[in-house]
């Protein structure tokens, strides 16, 4: 199983912030840094100093790591045009030597939307412009080298593209989507992702989410196999009693709740918890939401306690 640390920097954080962790997360052998891509902070914090953007960091971090793998926990459709977000994820992915991947999504925080003027179309639009958007982002990555892209949808239009920068990785970066929607979301998913992610989600609803997205690959003549499952769980780990309860805090969530829907316990018990996981869903890939940017010790006693048990 392949360890992930994922952030959600807009609750405030900085890019020297992210760059910390990233470099512990690396230091100690996960596989890959993701951060959310947020303009606005969520719940009663203040999201102080404010938000970063996703691609900047991701692309000062490119320079500053040299073995983790990047990416978005997810991108919205809704934040940037198609054209220049496949510029711009192919030349992180130069930047960093091929270590790039792209979750992306329709977009849902309507608020963020309003606090910087952001477009917020309908659901039904969102997921169209999601659609052309993937279209066309793994058009241009795939095109041949000489070869032109033209795409002539209902939100976007593209003529005789250049298809260019190429990112690193050939034939494109691997490409995340995820989501709990029942019938747009796997189809997308079987279309275009090489790895499908449910977040936040009790075992037996993503168990269930699954089951539509390999239905929808069957359904497309793909093999199912060459999708990869992951999920996405907010972490407290701690040694003992005390520190696990000040971890769920510092998560601002409480422990029981933690417990029933995130990752939440001993390192035996987490291994434990993840090994069901795995047995019943599937997944070959976790994103541990890590709330308290500070606590490189968590990281470290994931690595050193949790990490071993599962690969």
């Amino acid at each position: 199983m392949d360890f992930r640390i994922f952030t959600e920097p807009q609750q405030g954080a900085s890019y020297d912030d992210l760059l910390r962790v990233a470099r512990c997360a690396e230091d100690a052998g996960y596989n890959a840094f993701f951060r959310s891509d947020h303009y606005l902070k969520m719940g009663e914090v203040s999201g102080e100093p404010g938000p970063t953007d996703a691609w900047l960091t991701l692309a000062g971090l490119a320079r500053e790591t040299s073995t983790i793998r990047l990416g978005t926990l997810v991108t919205a459709a809704t934040f940037r045009l198609p054209g220049p977000l496949a510029v711009a994820v192919a030349q992180v992915d130069q930047m960093s030597g091929g270590r790039v991947e792209l979750g992306l999504g329709t977009g849902w925080y309507a608020e963020e939307h309003t606090a910087y003027g952001i477009p917020f179309p309908p659901l039904a639009q969102r997921f169209d412009r999601l659609t052309e958007q993937l279209e066309i982002i793994t058009g241009l990555w795939r095109t041949l080298p000489g070869a032109r892209f033209t795409h002539s949808g209902t939100h976007y239009q593209v003529t005789d593209s250049p298809a260019l920068p190429k990112p690193v990785q050939q034939p494109a970066p691997p490409v995340l989507l995820g989501g709990k929607g029942t019938k747009r979301t796997p189809a997308l998913a079987a279309r275009f992702a090489d790895e499908f992610n449910v977040p936040f989600s009790p075992l037996d609803e993503v168990a269930a989410q699954f089951d539509r997205v390999e239905q929808a690959c069957r359904q497309i003549d793909r093999d199912p196999a060459t999708l990869r499952r992951s999920a996405a769980l907010t972490v407290a780990i701690g040694r003992n009693d005390e520190e696990l309860t000040t971890r769920a805090l510092a998560a601002g969530q409480p422990l029981e709740q933690l417990r029933a829907n995130g990752l939440a316990g001993s390192p035996e018990q987490a291994v434990d918890l993840l090994g069901t996981w795995r047995e019943r869903t599937g997944i070959s890939r976790i994103y541990l939401q890590l709330l308290d940017l500070g606590d490189l010790d968590q990281v470290e006693l994931i690595a050193a306690k949790v990490m071993p048990a599962l690969r």
